[in-house]
C-alpha cells in the first residue's frame, strides 16, 4: 500500500484506532482522526494525534471528510452497518480494520485465535509456549495490545499469537494464518450480529485464507467448530476431551497428542474444565508446529492465568472474593460457576448482547450458586429469565457499587463472591477489564471484622 498517495479516516479513538493513526502517520499518509464519544481522554488522544499532522474531524466537518478520504480505517467497536461505513461503502471505497491494516505489513508466522470464549487465555498460553521454546514471540490482538503496533517488531522468525474477535473478523480478510485456532462457539454478541448464522460466519471466515500448507486446530466437542474442518483445505488439528480424537486429547489422566503424553491433567496450575480445553488447544497447536514438548509441557502447567479471568482477589472475613470480569456472555459465566469449589453468590448484569438469559438461570440451579445480585443496564431482562427458570435466590439493584455492597453482606464464611456479570460492561464502564478493578477497589476496601 502506497501511504502518501492515500488519506485515511480512522473512526474510534480506542487503543486500535490510535495505534492505526500512529501508524499511518509514521509512514507518511494523510490521516483524518474521528469518534462520536467524546470524554477526555480520547480528546488528549485526538489532540496528540493532531500534534504529530493528524487532522481532527468534528461532525461538522465529517461530511467533507467523508467525501476526501479514499480508505476508512474503522475500530472493531463500531459495527460495519454504522451510517459511517454504510456511506464510505456506497461509494465504493476501501474499508479496513487496524487488524487488516496490520495483516498487510506481517512478516511474522501468525498464530491466530478466534471463539466465544478462552481466547485470551489460549493466546497467553502459547505465547508463553513459543517463549520457554527460546522463540521470539508477542501475544497481540483482541487482549489489549494492536497487532499493529508490533508487525514492525517481529521478523520472519518471530511469532506473532493473535487473538481475534468477531467485531474484527468483520473487516479482516488478508490475514493467513500459519495456525488459527478456534476454541468453540456459542451464543455472543446478537445485538450486533443480529442472528447466530452471522455469528458462526465470522467466525469461520478465520480459516478463510488457509491452505494445505496451513493448519486449521478446531475443538472437536463443539459440533458447530467440527464442521468447519469440511470447508476448509488446511490440515485439520483436533482436540478433545471426550474422544481419542487426530490432534490432542484427554486420556486416563493426562493429556496427549497423537499418542504422545505431554503431562498429567494434576499438573496443572490452573484449575476448570474450560482451562483443560485452552490447554489441549495449546497442546494440539504446539504439536502441529514441532515446538518442544518439554517446553510446552512445562509452560503449560506453569500458566497461572489472565487478569480479570477467574481470579481471586482477596479472602475476608472468610469470604472468598473473585474477579471474572472477563465473562461477558452467558457460557464463559457458566463455566466460572462450575470452577467454584464452595457456594457462591454470583454478581450479574451490565449492557446486553441480545442473549436470552433464561438457559443462564437454568443452569444455576444445578450450580454452587446460592444467591444472585442482578444489576446494570439489562437487569429486569435477567429478572425475567429468573422467573421464567424459576430461579427465585437473587436481589435486584442497579449501581454496580450497591450490587458489590448487596454481595458482600449476603455472603456468608465460607462462602464465595463471584463477579461473573456474562454482560458486557458498557452501560456503566468503558471495558471489562476496568469494570474488574473497580471490582477489586471495592474490595481491597472491605475492613476485616
Amino acid at each position: 500500500m502506497y501511504f502518501k498517495g492515500q488519506k485515511f479516516f480512522v473512526a474510534g479513538m480506542s487503543v486500535s484506532g490510535e495505534s492505526s493513526a500512529r501508524f499511518l502517520l509514521e509512514r507518511g499518509a494523510d490521516v483524518y482522526v474521528y469518534d462520536d464519544v467524546v470524554t477526555d481522554k480520547i480528546s488528549s488522544v485526538i489532540a496528540e494525534l493532531a500534534a504529530i499532522g493528524a487532522h481532527t474531524v468534528t461532525r461538522q466537518t465529517l461530511e467533507e471528510a467523508i467525501n476526501t478520504c479514499d480508505i476508512l480505517v474503522l475500530s472493531p467497536g463500531i459495527p460495519i452497518d454504522n451510517a459511517l461505513p454504510v456511506t464510505f461503502k456506497r461509494q465504493g471505497k476501501l474499508i479496513i480494520g487496524e487488524e487488516e491494516l496490520a495483516a498487510m505489513f506481517l512478516r511474522a508466522a501468525a498464530v491466530a485465535v478466534t471463539g466465544t470464549n478462552g481466547k485470551t487465555t489460549t493466546v497467553s498460553m502459547l505465547n508463553e509456549i513459543f517463549l520457554a521454546a527460546g522463540y521470539k514471540s508477542v501475544a497481540c490482538g483482541n487482549n489489549g495490545n494492536p497487532l499493529i503496533r508490533e508487525v514492525e517488531n517481529l521478523s520472519f522468525s518471530d511469532y506473532a499469537v493473535i487473538e481475534i474477535s468477531s467485531f474484527q473478523l468483520e473487516t479482516l480478510t488478508s490475514l493467513r494464518p500459519h495456525v488459527a485456532v478456534i476454541t468453540n462457539i456459542t451464543e455472543d454478541h446478537l445485538d450486533r450480529h443480529y442472528n447466530m448464522e452471522n455469528y458462526v460466519f465470522l467466525k469461520s471466515k478465520l480459516l478463510r485464507n488457509l491452505r494445505e500448507s496451513e493448519y486449521a486446530v478446531l475443538n472437536y466437542d463443539d459440533p458447530t467448530v467440527r464442521a468447519f474442518a469440511a470447508g476448509t483445505r488446511a490440515k485439520v488439528v483436533y482436540f478433545s476431551m471426550q474422544s481419542h480424537v487426530d490432534g490432542a486429547y484427554f486420556e486416563n489422566g493426562g493429556i496427549y497428542y497423537k499418542g504422545e503424553k505431554y503431562f498429567d491433567l494434576n499438573d496443572l496450575t490452573l484449575g476448570g474444565v474450560h482451562n483443560v480445553y485452552n490447554a489441549l488447544a495449546c497442546v494440539a497447536v504446539a504439536g502441529a508446529m514441532g515446538v518442544d514438548k518439554a517446553a510446552a509441557s512445562r509452560a503449560i502447567c506453569a500458566f497461572k492465568g489472565v487478569k480479570h479471568r477467574i481470579e481471586l482477589v482477596r479472602e475476608v472475613n472468610g469470604v472468598k472474593y473473585v474477579d471474572d470480569s472477563k465473562g461477558t456472555n452467558s457460557d464463559a459465566t457458566l463455566k466460572a460457576v462450575q470452577a467454584m469449589n464452595s457456594p457462591t453468590v454470583l454478581l450479574l448484569g451490565g449492557k446486553d448482547k441480545g442473549e436470552d438469559y433464561v438457559r443462564l438461570f437454568e443452569g444455576l440451579k444445578s450450580s454452587p450458586v446460592v444467591h444472585a445480585v442482578i444489576y446494570g443496564e439489562n437487569r429486569l431482562k435477567m429478572l425475567n429469565a429468573a422467573i421464567k427458570a424459576e430461579f427465585v435466590s437473587f436481589s435486584l439493584c442497579s449501581e454496580f457499587k450497591t450490587a458489590v455492597a448487596v454481595a458482600q453482606f449476603t455472603a456468608k464464611p465460607g462462602q464465595t463472591v463471584l463477579l461473573s456479570p456474562a454482560s458486557s460492561s458498557f452501560d456503566s464502564f468503558l471495558n471489562y477489564e476496568e469494570r474488574g478493578d473497580a471490582f477489586r477497589e471495592i474490595v481491597g476496601k472491605i475492613n476485616e471484622e
